[in-house]
């Protein structure tokens, strides 16, 4: 163990799968992102070659009315869904972590559930709730004189927000439980001391010691939101209202393997990764301010 190689050996295997499989595609995607294909003849019978397209790729990829509608669309998706799911999140921990709760155990398990049930089936189960004719859903306020299309072209991405709100919102407040039982007893002896009640405990002791939980799951869901896939790609077939470049996944997916254009793909990649980034930078930035100013 006193070798210098020693720890190089046991790091290796995962050096090469992390390489191989994390930043040698990052910089693939990054080099074809400032190249484009030309074709030779009319039909490309001449001959295709990859030729460098310098910043080509990026001005088109923003000049795509598609690409920036979906990215917008993607900030509102988040800016609704993020906020409604780390709430729920929060108010599920806080309860499931008091005095009184009954069977914390078996409500944390019965909450993080829908996240242990793959986003293709979760996606497909609920998309029977969604279905005039199959939902008794619909049926009953189809009953009560409401007549509402979930997968309508105004809905479908609220019908979206549902099912990735009900499929993170246990694995959300799993991490936020963790932060909370790290907090020590003799502060909610000394709450208790003081006459401080249940609701005052969580506004003064919880909810500012649970900040990091927070943040990390803000950070998780901003970065999942960029990359929501699976669920529109699945409801498309259902619902007019999607398109092909309905979110910014959607669309580099559309341009790699339906437009054929992999620098297009992959410079609205680059984009989409850049844009995560930022998002999270900004968040973080926002989280530090705030606890500068306390």
């Amino acid at each position: 163990m006193r070798s210098k190689t020693a720890p190089w050996l046991l790091l290796g295997p995962f050096l090469v799968l992390f390489i191989g499989t994390m930043i040698l595609p990052i910089i693939m995607a990054i080099g074809y992102s400032f190249t484009t294909v030309r074709r030779e003849g009319l039909l490309g019978e001449a001959g295709i070659s990859s030729v460098f397209a310098g910043l080509d790729n990026y001005i088109a990829a923003l000049s795509n009315a598609n690409f920036i509608e979906s990215i917008g669309r993607m900030l509102l998706f988040g800016v609704v869904q993020v906020t409604v799911m780390i709430v729920a999140a929060t108010i599920l921990a806080l309860l499931l972590e008091t005095a009184s709760a009954l069977w914390p155990g078996f409500f944390r398990a019965t909450y993080f559930l829908p996240y242990g049930i793959p986003g293709v089936i979760a996606t497909i189960l609920w998309s029977f709730l969604y279905i005039p004719g199959l939902s008794p859903i619909v049926d009953v306020m189809g009953w009560m004189g409401i007549n509402i299309d979930f997968l309508g072209p105004d809905m479908v991405l609220w019908s979206i927000a549902n099912i990735v709100t009900w499929t993170y919102t246990g694995y959300n407040m799993l991490i936020i439980i963790a932060q909370l039982k790290s907090i020590p007893g003799e502060l909610y002896e000394a709450a208790k001391i003081d006459g401080a009640g249940g609701f005052r405990v969580a506004m003064s002791i919880q909810l500012p010691l649970i900040r990091p939980a927070l943040m990390l799951t803000i950070i998780f869901s901003i970065i999942g939101t960029l990359q929501l896939f699976a669920e529109p790609r699945l409801l498309q077939t259902m619902s007019a209202g999607i398109t092909s470049e309905y979110t910014p996944n959607m669309s580099a997916y559309a341009f790699a393997f339906q437009y054929n254009d992999i620098g297009m793909a992959a410079a609205q990649s680059v984009i989409i990764a850049v844009s995560a980034f930022v998002l999270s930078a900004v968040a973080l930035g926002v989280n530090s301010w705030m606890e500068k100013r306390r």
